[in-house]
C-alpha cells in the first residue's frame, strides 16, 4: 500500500532544484510522486512500502543536495 510522506531536503535554491530532486526520486523503484519546494526545503513523496530511507537519501545525494530526513 502506498504512503505519503515530507522529507527535509537541505540546498534546494530554485525551482530548477525542485525539477532535479523531483526527477531524482522518481527514478527510484517504487516512489510513485514527488513534489518538491525549495521554500521550505521538502519533498512529498508517495513511495511502496518496500522504499527505505537508505533509497531515497541515496538518490538525493547523487542529485547534489541533502538528505535530512
Amino acid at each position: 500500500m502506498p504512503k505519503r510522506r515530507t522529507i527535509a531536503v537541505a540546498g534546494m535554491t530554485c525551482t530548477g532544484c525542485e525539477d532535479n530532486i523531483e526527477n531524482a526520486l522518481k527514478n527510484v523503484p517504487g516512489v510513485r510522486r514527488a513534489e518538491a519546494n525549495h521554500d521550505d526545503e521538502s519533498v512529498e513523496v508517495v513511495i511502496e512500502d518496500d522504499v527505505d530511507d537508505q533509497r531515497i537519501g541515496d538518490a538525493v545525494y547523487d542529485a547534489g543536495y541533502e538528505f535530512v530526513g
